[in-house]
């Protein structure tokens, strides 16, 4: 019996798919979009989890998948777009996942094209399909090219991968490659002022999460199952959703509670947040806040909140690059400018971002890096620490911005790092770089610059 649109709305394989193409269209990063299904309640925990696990992997391999698809696709370019997406979905769940048969994923599948589109779509879905269980998919070594083939299997666009390899070699890309493929584990910070780490895991795990201490951050904790958001830990304002390697930014600026600290690109606020646990309004301490953006300084303000720091911190809508014209000259004590960039650190927690990303964003975004780095350097008193950081891993919006602005800033020099053992095994030359394959976390970037 042919099952209609309204049967199989609800179905995890069909708002997956559609949750596909609406990231496809660049309506949604990946990360925020499963949120809000989820939000909804369209779906139980473990349909949600297979969404997360369908979602994630399709778009973490989707040009490995197309790669396959392409052998069974005659004229591709007239396949309609979610023809294709839907492909990509089912052939992902073959592959690589093994608790539903593989005639049940295309008989669902069938079922989706015949309901989203007729019949034939429904013949077409099926046949591809068929014969891919049959035939099995092709053999990578068919691309001739090492460098095209490495892309094709790391599912890197291939410009990117060639950037990668020249700056890290061929074995560490693919090893970040095959480490995006694996799922993003959630952490949190806790409030260190307010509950220890042996306490608030303790807590963590009478709520049924399965919590232990980050091995990066004394301020983190890790849920490897469970959801950290739902605690009451959070709900208390002792905890907050935050990487592990984000977690190692503000120990580095060395604030002292009678600060006068500037977090120069301060959304959503994780970053202030944990400045501000550092400060003391009773002695004057205080962590202004910036962002470009109106509703993502309300967002600054609401953590604020929740967090119980509100006293400590000040919020303006305003550009960075604006700083030095805003603020008096050796205003702050401290600095963070925890720059705008191409984020490509977060491809394991937003995927669909390396697909997004041109090699033209690296000629853009260092010069607004160091527009933001200028603007700030008049405002740092002398002796003072302005602490350069992204959630990228590319040397140009990293090492090469740092080490221009230094070129053309004497009165600035670089200052080790005091990160803890194990994140410092990733510094070299007093910078931290940390890449996603490395302890699993975001990738990131971390410079010191003192005042001279």
């Amino acid at each position: 019996m042919k099952r209609n649109l309204g049967d199989i709305q609800y179905t995890v394989r069909f708002v997956a798919l559609e949750a596909l193409l609406r990231i496809e269209k660049g309506g949604a990063y990946s990360n925020l979009l499963l949120r809000e299904l989820m939000n909804q309640g369209r779906l139980n925990d473990k349909d949600g989890r297979l969404l997360t696990e369908l979602v994630y992997g399709t778009i973490s391999r989707q040009l490995l998948l197309d790669y396959y698809l392409d052998r069974f696709i005659k004229n591709a370019r007239k396949v309609d777009p979610w023809v294709k997406t839907l492909l990509r979905l089912s052939l992902y769940q073959m592959l690589y996942l093994d608790k539903v048969p593989a005639h049940a994923i295309i008989h669902e599948a069938v079922d989706i094209a015949k309901a989203k589109g007729n019949p034939g779509t429904g013949k077409f879905v099926n046949g591809v399909l068929r014969t891919i269980q049959r035939q099995g998919v092709p053999d990578l070594a068919l691309i001739k090219d090492p460098m095209e083939r490495l892309a094709t299997e790391i599912s890197l666009p291939l410009w990117l991968t060639k950037k990668l390899v020249k700056q890290i070699g061929i074995e560490e890309t693919s090893e970040l490659g095959y480490a995006l493929f694996e799922p993003n584990h959630a952490s949190g910070r806790i409030d260190l002022q307010r509950i220890s780490q042996a306490a608030a895991i303790e807590r963590l795990q009478e709520e049924g999460i399965d919590a232990r201490p980050s091995e990066l951050s004394p301020y983190g904790v890790v849920a490897d199952k469970g959801f950290m958001a739902g605690s009451s830990l959070y709900k208390e304002g002792l905890l907050t959703i935050q990487d592990e390697s984000s977690m190692l930014v503000v120990p580095v600026l060395q604030v002292a509670r009678d600060h006068q600290v500037l977090d120069a690109c301060a959304a959503p606020g994780g970053k202030t947040t944990h400045i501000a646990a550092f400060l003391s309004a009773a002695e004057g301490g205080k962590v202004t806040a910036l962002d470009i953006h109106a509703h993502k300084v309300k967002l600054i303000q609401q953590n604020a909140q929740r967090l119980g720091v509100e006293a400590v911190v000040e919020t303006r809508v305003m550009d960075a690059r604006e700083t030095a014209q805003t603020f008096a000259p050796e205003q702050f004590d401290r600095i963070l400018v925890d720059a705008p960039c191409s984020g490509l650190g977060l491809m394991r927690r937003k995927p669909d971002i390396k697909y997004s990303k041109t090699e033209a964003d690296f000629q853009r975004l260092p010069q607004i890096q160091r527009e933001i780095l200028e603007s700030a350097a008049p405002t740092l008193k002398k002796s003072g620490i302005m602490v350069y950081s992204t959630c990228t891993i590319l040397a140009e919006e990293n090492q090469q911005v740092v080490a221009a602005f230094l070129a053309d800033h004497p009165e600035f020099e670089q200052m080790p790092l005091a990160v803890g053992p194990l994140a410092a095994e990733a510094v070299q030359e007093d910078m931290l770089t940390i890449y996603p394959q490395d302890f699993m976390t975001d990738g990131f970037f971390i410079s010191c610059l003192r005042k001279k």
